[in-house]
Order: C-alpha cells, then sequence, then structure tokens
C-alpha cells in the first residue's frame, strides 16, 4: 500500500496515489515506497468498485463527488420549475387533471431513465421527470385541504407526510430487493402508470368546480360524497351552498379592483414593519428545515451498518415527529414546538458531532431523534407560517416562504460532497447551526394559537402585540 496515502490510521485514498519516481510497474509482490515520490500526488487513471450495479460505477463518479451531489440538486432545480407549471394546470383544469399528469408523467419519464447511457443523458431525464412529475405532492395537498374542514386540515396534513415516509419505507425496502438501479427504476416506476387512471377513480374539488361556476358537477360530487357517508342532502343546502359560491365569486372580483388600485405587494410589505420581519424571518426557517430535513435523509445511507436499514429507520423516524406536532400545536403552542423541536435537533447534531467512534448504536439513536425533531418542525411550519399573514396576501407570502425553502433542498444533496472535501462532521456542524439559529428566530415573532386568521395588513400587524412582536 506504498503507492496510496493514508486518509486515516486505518483507511487509505481511494482516488489519488503517488506519482512514480521509476518506470518498473508495481505489483502485489514488489512495491517499496522508494520507487514512489511522496510528495506529488496524481488521481487515479482507473478504479475498482465493491458494486458494479450503481449510477456511480456505470458513469465513473466514484472521485467526483459534486458530479453526484448534482444528480440531486438538479432534482430540485426541476422542483422548482414544475410549481409553476402544475399550479397553471392545476388552476387552470382542475386538481384532479393536474395530479394525473404529474403521477403519470413521473412514471413513463421515469422509467426513460433505464436506457440514459451517459450521465449527462441521466440528469437531463432527472430534472425532465421533476419538471413534470414532482407537483404531485403539492396538487394531493391543495385537493385534500379543499376537500376536508378547517378542524381537520391540521390532521390531513399529518395524514398525507405519514404516507409519504411510508413511501420511503417501502422504496427502501425495494432498493434493498433490488439493487441494480436499472431494474430498481423498472421496479418503482412501471407500476406508477397505472396512475392514469386517477382520472376516472377520483372525484374533483368541489371548491374548484364552484370557482369555475360548474355547480351541477360539484352538487354531483357532493351527493356522491353524501351517498358513500351515508348522509342526506338537502336542496336547500345546495342552493345555499350556490349562492355562497356566487357571493364569493362577487367578492373576489371586488377585491380584484381593488388591488388594482393598490400599491405592489412588496411596497405594502414594507410599510408593515412587523410584517417585513415576518417576511424575512420565515423563509430562513423553510430553508433550514428543508436543508436539514433532506440533508438527513441523504446522509443517512453514509452511517455505518446497513445503508437500506439506516434510511428505512431515518423514514420511519419522521412519522411520529408529524403526530406530536398535530398533539402539540393546539395544546402548548405553535413557538414553544418549533423552538423546542428545532434546539433538540441542532443538540442531536451536535451531539453527533462530537461522538466518539465505535458508538454506532449510540450514533444511529442520536440521528433518528433529530429527524424526528425537524420531521415535527416539518408540520408545525406550514400551520405557523399560514396564520403570520392576512387572508388577502397569505398564499402569495406563505409561497415566498415555500420558495425560498428549496435552497435548503438545493443544498442538502451537496453536503455528502462538502463533507467528503473538508470534514465529515460538517454537514452536521452546518444542521446545527442554522436549527440554533431558526429556534432563535422563532422569539421575535408572535403566538398564533387562539388568534383568528387576520384578513388585513393591520390586523396581521396586531398579531401578539401584547407580547411586544
Amino acid at each position: 500500500m506504498n503507492v496510496f496515502p493514508n486518509t486515516s490510521s486505518t483507511t487509505f485514498d481511494g482516488c489519488q496515489r503517488y506519482s512514480n519516481v521509476t518506470v518498473l510497474p508495481p505489483s502485489e509482490e514488489v512495491c517499496p515506497s522508494y520507487w514512489f515520490d511522496r510528495d506529488n500526488l496524481i488521481s487515479c487513471e482507473t478504479h475498482l468498485y465493491q458494486n458494479t450495479d450503481t449510477v456511480v460505477y456505470d458513469y465513473d463518479l466514484a472521485c467526483d463527488d459534486w458530479r453526484r451531489s448534482l444528480i440531486g440538486s438538479i432534482r430540485t432545480f426541476g422542483t422548482l420549475t414544475a410549481l409553476p407549471i402544475t399550479g397553471f394546470v392545476s388552476d387552470r383544469w382542475g386538481r384532479r387533471t393536474a395530479l394525473t399528469l404529474n403521477a403519470f408523467n413521473t412514471a413513463w419519464i421515469g422509467a426513460l431513465r433505464y436506457f440514459a447511457d451517459t450521465y449527462v443523458g441521466f440528469v437531463i431525464s432527472e430534472f425532465a421527470e421533476s419538471t413534470f412529475g414532482s407537483g404531485g405532492f403539492s396538487t394531493a395537498y391543495i385537493l385534500v385541504m379543499e376537500v376536508v374542514g378547517p378542524k381537520f386540515r391540521v390532521l390531513a396534513g399529518a395524514s398525507m407526510n405519514t404516507f409519504f415516509s411510508v413511501g420511503q419505507i417501502t422504496m427502501g425496502l425495494i432498493a434493498w430487493g433490488v439493487p441494480n438501479w436499472r431494474n430498481l427504476t423498472l421496479a418503482l416506476y412501471i407500476p406508477q402508470l397505472l396512475t392514469i387512471f386517477y382520472f376516472w377513480l377520483m372525484t374533483e374539488s368541489v371548491r374548484w368546480y364552484m370557482s369555475k361556476g360548474r355547480y351541477d358537477e360539484a352538487e354531483s360530487v357532493l351527493k356522491t360524497i353524501a351517498r358513500v357517508n351515508g348522509k342526506q342532502l338537502s336542496e336547500k343546502s345546495l342552493e345555499a351552498l350556490r349562492l355562497t359560491s356566487e357571493e364569493e365569486q362577487k367578492n373576489q372580483e371586488l377585491l380584484k379592483d381593488q388591488r388594482n388600485n393598490e400599491p405592489w405587494l412588496i411596497v405594502l410589505v414594507f410599510r408593515h414593519k412587523r410584517i417585513l420581519i415576518r417576511c424575512l424571518v420565515s423563509p430562513v426557517w423553510w430553508i433550514t428545515t428543508t436543508f436539514i430535513y433532506y440533508g438527513l435523509s441523504i446522509n443517512a445511507v453514509n452511517m455505518s451498518g446497513n445503508r437500506y436499514l439506516n434510511y428505512m429507520a431515518v423514514s420511519a423516524a419522521q412519522i411520529p415527529g408529524y403526530w406530536t406536532a398535530v398533539l402539540l400545536l393546539p395544546r402548548v403552542g405553535r413557538k414553544p414546538v418549533l423552538i423546542v423541536a428545532f434546539w433538540i435537533c441542532a443538540a442531536c447534531q451536535i451531539g453527533y458531532i462530537f461522538m466518539p467512534e465505535g458508538q454506532a448504536t449510540l450514533s444511529l439513536v442520536l440521528y433518528l431523534i433529530g429527524t424526528y425533531s425537524i420531521a415535527t418542525v416539518m408540520t408545525s411550519i406550514y400551520v405557523y407560517t399560514a396564520e403570520l399573514y392576512p387572508t388577502r396576501y397569505r398564499h402569495s407570502l406563505f409561497a415566498f416562504s415555500s420558495m425560498m425553502g428549496r435552497i435548503g433542498s438545493i443544498l442538502a444533496p451537496l453536503t455528502p460532497a462538502l463533507g467528503d472535501a473538508v470534514w465529515d462532521k460538517l454537514p452536521f456542524v452546518l444542521f446545527a447551526s442554522f436549527a440554533l439559529l431558526s429556534g432563535l428566530l422563532v422569539f421575535i415573532t408572535p403566538e398564533t394559537l387562539g388568534s383568528k386568521f387576520p384578513d388585513t395588513m393591520e390586523e396581521a400587524s396586531k398579531i401578539g402585540k401584547e407580547e411586544g412582536n
């Protein structure tokens, strides 16, 4: 092993070697140290792989950390592109249409990745799939929120996140059983082609029908729901719903006329100091949450032990985190839950950084508690951010925070490469720092538990005034 520099007392560099000072080729039997210049490192010409059924092997990415990490980041860029496309389709042609298209596009574009013979082709397929298919979850979220009443929205959101984690666990099991990446691609995506039948199996959102003035179709859906639930819908109730919808449409038209005479939203935000502070603070929470949430999932496969079990354990640890938020938010309040969850997550990252080698079980426990905590934040942040802003501008300001949060999910796939290039614990230093900062920033925003949704900038500014926030 005189050819390779040491990276620790027990490991050697797998990507660089010492340059030769002799023309004689080294062999397993004869390889003295004086044949090599220990002051001159060069890249290895070829690499030996333990596994030959991976993307890393097929595209020779073993010593190219940044190209390997770019795959995850390019997927997030595609998701950013998907959001406005999906939003347009959803508002124009309906939630059911948008969800079906996203799910089916994910299936056939993802399956095409099987035929990607080059790294560029693989990356293009990743970007295309996320651009035309990754809006499915957000569309499903909107559809569910429009179906359930306000009382059950937090519960419904936690349920959706739970199924997301169950999907991650299922994917880990399938990947364990089908390790070859091309076969795994087919195993994951081919069954999803059946999602084309969503269009005929699902009902459209009643709220979307009403917003488009398609009252007969809305009434048909409501009657179907009532029949399935064993309830009766009177004609009087349906007529009242129609009148309410027409009144809402008139109000929306009035609001549209008023907005044409109002200054731009950014001007309104700068006129209200408290709203401006929230607009500066809430994106930091979202960046932190997505950065840690996805970062912990991605780095789980680098932990000691079975990488499939580690990934599934991290995914499973998220589920109690979602339901902890459901349990505590209406009882303890939004701020205490967020602060404690952020700081528990930070404490776990700090503990993981200083954990001695050989403590695999304890390291895994800390890792899972950190994942559980950030999952609690994930559910809480949706509720809290929406409550901080007025009804008229809630969607725009909420979307701004959510969009900024994508910065975290873009950076998360780069953390393994950063750890390899600088220090293996550096990603966890960043996770801890962001979590500590975000917990502190919660102190400067108001508690919203028990407050009604504000309708105007003035009402939103008054939330928590008695706290001095």
